[in-house]
């Protein structure tokens, strides 16, 4: 069996956190593969990808106020600023996470924790459509 792939439209409200666990577990079920590699991209520059506790909602919103900390709106160091002031600490924030995931499969089933999710990591204030391709081995 060859690999398996899947786009994944997700509309976001702007920042915050979108929980795509069951998309992407629902890919993996369609793929009908027992033992293999699931690899989620998002295809962006100013969002990420995180896995992390899905248990209590605090915890994305204290990573995402840790992360404007690290890239503050307004910080005089910016040159890129044609498409608002969110935009490049959006672009920093991407950069220092991750655009791409990669969990193991196992019985058939994403091998993540028990307090694990796949969060897709909005990083703009504004509504966005955001496009991950979830690819099964």
């Amino acid at each position: 069996m060859g690999p398996h792939q899947y786009t994944i439209e997700r509309r976001t409200d702007g920042r915050g956190t979108y929980d795509l666990t069951q998309a992407v577990a629902g890919i993996v079920a369609q793929a009908n593969v027992h033992v293999g590699l699931c690899n989620v991209f998002v295809h962006h520059t100013s969002a990420s990808l995180v896995i992390s506790e899905n248990a209590d909602p605090d915890v994305q919103r204290d990573l995402d106020a840790f992360l404007d900390r690290l890239a503050p709106e307004g910080d005089p160091l910016y040159v890129h600023t044609a498409e608002g002031p969110d935009d490049m600490p959006a672009h920093v924030k991407s950069a220092l996470t991750a655009t791409t995931l990669t969990i193991p499969i196992t019985s058939g089933r994403l091998a993540l924790g028990t307090w694990q999710g796949i969060f897709l990591w909005e990083h703009r204030r504004a509504p966005h459509r955001r496009r991950v391709t979830v690819t099964v081995l």
